[in-house]
C-alpha cells in the first residue's frame, strides 16, 4: 500500500495526529527510531490503515509521490539530522514538514537549505496539545509555497472546525519560510499572557476578597457566559472544583508547588519583540513571572524578611470589585493581543512575509489553547480595516477600554494598596497609559543620553540633528 503521508515521531503528538489523519481517511506510513514505538502503535491499531516501517528506505518506499513525510520529532538538531538522513533518499518536489515547536529562525535557514536540493519545505505551527492533536488542531503552515497544495487536503482535514456548520478549517497557509511558525511562537507567547492575567484574576479574588475556591468557581463559570468566553477560562473553572487526589481537605489546586515551568517560547517572543523594537510588555511580564515564580526557595526566605501593607479586610463593594475584575481583565486581555499583533506587523515588515491578520485570528478560534469567542471580534477588526495599525484603536475594542478604564485601575490601585501580585494586569495598563498618550517624558532621556554621550537629539521646532555641550550651558556651579 502507498501511503498519503509519512509521519517521524511516534511520542503523544505524533501518535495523535497519525490517528487524525487516519480517522480522515489518509493512510499513513509510520516510523521511530525506537523501533519497539513502531511494532506497539501498529499492534494498537489493528484493522487500520498504517504502514510500520522499521527504516528510512522502508518509510520512503511506501509513500505516493509526491512524498510528504511529517517530522514529529524534538525541535533543533534533531529536526536537521533527520532532514539529512531524508535528503539523499527523495526526488524533486518532494516535502518534508517540520510540526514541532521549532524557532522560526530556524525555518527561515530551513526553507531555502532544503529548496536548494530541489526538494519542498513545510514548518507548520501545530496548537491544541494532546486532545488538539487527536480531535483538531489549529495549524499554522508556512514554508515553500509550492507545498500548499499538497499538503492542504491533509491538513484542512484534520484541524479545527469552526463556523455556523463548522465549516472553516482552523487551517490556512501563513507565509513563506518562517512565517507559520512565527505565528505559532506569537500564539504561544499570547498564550502566556492569557495565563498570567487569569492567575492574577484568581490571585485578587482569593487574597483581596478572602473568596473560597468553590465561590471563584462560580464567578470564572459566570464569567464563562460572557466575552471572556475561552478554553483557559473554561478550565480554570473545572480545575477549582477538583478535590484532593490524596485526601486532604479542600481542592487540589492547593496543594500544587507554586514555581511555573516554561518551554522557552514565550521567552522567544520576548526576545524578538526586543530585536524589531516593539513593546510586548505583557507577555515579557508574563515570562518574568514565572520566573520570579520558579525562584520558590527565594521568595520564602524574603518572606521571613519583608514586610508588606497591614490592612483590614476589603470593606468596599465586594459585587462590584468582582466585575471591576473582570472588566480589568478583558482590557488587559485586549491589550495582550493588541500587542502581538503589533509584534507580527513589525516581523512581516522585518522578515518580508505578507500576513493575513484577520485570518490568524480565525485560525486560532478552534483547536488551539487561546481559543475563544474574543478572537472572532479581532477577525472582525481586520474585515473592517486589513490595515488597522493597532487593535486598541478599532471602534469595538477602543469602546472596551474606554467603558472598562475606571474598573481597570480601580483594581489595579487596590491591588498596589493592598500589596497583591498583580504584574501582568499593571503592565498592560501602563502599556495602555503609555500608547494614548502623544507625549512621554523621553525627551529628558534624550537629553541625559546627548549630555553623558553625545549621542544627539531632534527638535520639535526644526528639522535636523543637534547636540549640546551641556557642561558648558548648565546653570550651576
Amino acid at each position: 500500500m502507498k501511503c498519503a503521508i509519512g509521519l517521524i515521531g511516534l511520542d503523544v503528538m505524533g501518535r495523535n495526529l497519525a490517528l487524525n489523519m487516519e480517522d480522515h481517511g489518509f493512510s499513513v506510513a509510520v516510523f521511530n527510531r525506537t523501533l519497539s514505538k513502531v511494532d506497539a502503535f501498529i499492534a494498537d491499531a489493528p484493522n487500520k490503515r498504517f504502514v510500520g516501517c522499521h527504516s528510512i528506505e522502508e518509510l520512503i518506499a511506501s509513500l505516493e509521490h509526491p512524498r510528504k513525510i511529517f517530522l514529529m520529532v524534538k525541535a533543533g538538531q534533531p529536526v536537521d539530522d533527520f532532514m539529512e538522513t531524508l535528503i539523499p533518499h527523495l526526488e524533486p518536489d518532494d516535502i518534508i514538514i517540520d510540526g514541532g515547536n521549532s524557532f522560526f529562525k530556524d525555518t527561515e535557514r530551513r526553507t531555502p537549505y532544503i529548496e536548494s536540493k530541489g526538494l519542498l519545505f513545510v514548518g507548520t505551527g501545530v496548537s491544541g496539545g494532546e486532545e488538539g492533536a487527536r480531535r483538531g488542531p489549529s495549524m499554522m503552515p508556512g514554508g515553500s509555497p509550492k507545498a500548499w497544495e499538497a499538503v492542504k487536503p491533509i491538513f484542512q482535514a484534520i484541524s479545527a472546525k469552526v463556523g455556523p456548520n463548522n465549516e472553516i478549517p482552523c487551517c490556512e497557509w501563513i507565509g513563506e519560510r518562517g512565517a507559520g511558525h512565527y505565528v505559532k511562537m506569537v500564539h504561544n507567547g499570547i498564550e502566556y499572557g492569557d495565563m498570567q492575567l487569569i492567575c492574577e484574576a484568581y490571585w485578587l479574588l482569593r487574597n483581596i476578597l478572602r473568596l473560597s475556591n468553590a465561590e471563584i468557581q462560580q464567578v470564572f463559570a459566570d464569567w464563562y457566559q460572557g466575552d471572556l468566553n475561552s478554553y483557559l477560562i473554561e478550565i480554570t473553572r473545572d480545575i477549582l472544583t477538583v478535590a484532593d487526589d490524596r485526601g486532604q481537605p479542600g481542592e487540589l489546586v492547593d496543594y500544587i508547588l507554586d514555581a511555573a515551568g516554561a518551554k522557552g517560547t514565550g521567552k522567544w517572543m520576548s526576545q524578538d519583540a526586543l530585536d524589531l523594537g516593539v513593546p510586548s510588555t505583557l507577555v515579557t511580564e508574563a515570562v518574568y513571572a514565572r520566573s520570579l515564580s520558579a525562584a520558590k526557595d527565594a521568595r520564602v526566605r524574603a518572606s521571613q524578611r519583608l514586610a508588606g501593607p497591614d490592612l483590614p479586610m476589603f470593606n468596599g463593594d465586594r459585587k462590584q470589585f468582582i466585575e471591576d475584575v473582570r472588566q480589568a481583565l478583558y482590557a488587559s486581555k485586549i491589550c495582550s493581543y493588541a500587542q502581538g499583533y503589533v509584534q507580527m506587523q513589525a516581523a512581516a515588515r522585518e522578515y518580508g512575509w505578507n500576513l493575513n491578520y484577520g485570518q490568524i485570528a480565525l485560525l486560532w478560534r478552534g483547536g488551539c489553547i487561546i481559543r475563544a469567542v474574543f478572537l472572532q471580534r479581532i477577525k472582525d477588526a481586520f474585515d473592517r480595516n486589513a490595515t488597522l495599525e493597532n487593535l486598541l484603536l478599532d471602534d469595538y475594542f477602543c469602546g472596551k477600554v474606554t467603558k472598562s478604564q475606571d474598573a481597570w485601575r480601580r483594581v489595579v490601585a487596590t491591588a498596589v494598596q493592598f500589596g497583591v501580585w498583580a504584574p501582568a494586569f499593571t503592565s498592560a495598563l501602563t502599556y495602555y497609559d503609555g500608547y494614548r498618550s502623544a507625549k512621554l517624558p523621553a525627551n529628558l532621556l534624550q537629553a541625559q543620553r546627548d549630555y553623558f554621550g553625545a549621542h544627539t537629539y531632534k527638535r520639535t521646532d526644526c528639522e535636523g540633528v543637534f547636540h549640546t555641550d551641556w557642561m558648558s550651558e548648565r546653570k550651576v556651579d
